[in-house]
């Protein structure tokens, strides 16, 4: 954890000992009472929490923010077909790590159903998810994540302009480090089995060009990550 991250419930109770972050505080970062620590408040400030007490049940901690605004989300979306529980785990990290607006987890025709029914989805636990990335990155702010809708609906929560992406192995024109691309980016991958013939159609119509990553076919989440760090590259964010 490179910042340490509590939601605005948290910051006038007392942080258990079981919870990670007062093992982290304690044992990674080594701190004492009096010592000070990086810490965000989530979609809020940065600033440095104090170590005030430490008793065997809880560490008391206090906080000083910084005055300026949180830095705003980069503005790209990734659409991504529902993949197997623990490839969205690391999307979720990784994208929120780069910096990205929004993650639409879709259903599409060749995913598998069974993956949408995921304790992952159903009990809450994708959040921490966004929240380790957002720590590892520095970051107080966390993407929007959607689960479950239609690609079509994904389609409609697009802003308007920008540029409009769709990876694919099998009919791509060009390779995405040679598209020209303006914000706001959308970004979409296909699940396992990949796009059917009825996707691709309604990606065409709604102004998605496909592009490739090269010869080399890569597991999607790392087909994110690379993706990721071609648009921000170009987009002058890196």
């Amino acid at each position: 954890m490179n910042l340490i991250l509590f939601e605005s419930a948290e910051i006038d109770a007392p942080l258990p000992r079981r919870d990670p972050r007062a093992a982290h505080i304690l044992g990674v970062l080594r701190r004492q009472v009096g010592d000070t620590f990086d810490a965000g408040l989530v979609n809020g400030p940065r600033g440095k929490a104090t170590l005030a007490t430490i008793s065997a049940e809880a560490l008391t901690l206090t906080f000083a923010w910084e005055a300026r605004p949180p830095s705003p989300l980069d503005p790209i979306t990734l659409i991504v077909g529902l993949p197997r529980p623990q490839t969205a785990r690391d999307v979720l990290r990784d994208a929120t790590a780069l910096g990205v607006a929004g993650l639409h987890f879709v259903a599409t025709e060749r995913a598998e159903a069974s993956y949408a029914q995921s304790t992952l989805w159903s009990s809450g636990e994708w959040r921490r998810h966004l929240v380790d990335g957002a720590q590892q990155a520095f970051a107080t702010r966390l993407p929007a994540v959607t689960h479950g809708m239609p690609l079509a609906g994904a389609i409609a929560e697009m802003r308007a302009g920008g540029t409009r992406l769709a990876l694919d192995n099998y009919e791509s024109p060009q390779p995405l480090s040679a598209a020209a691309i303006a914000a706001p980016v959308a970004l979409a991958f296909g699940p396992e089995r990949g796009w059917s013939a009825r996707e691709r159609e309604l990606l065409r119509a709604h102004g998605f060009a496909f592009v490739h990553l090269g010869q080399r076919v890569l597991r999607a989440e790392t087909a994110v990550v690379v993706s990721l760090a071609v648009v921000r590259s170009k987009l002058g964010l890196l």
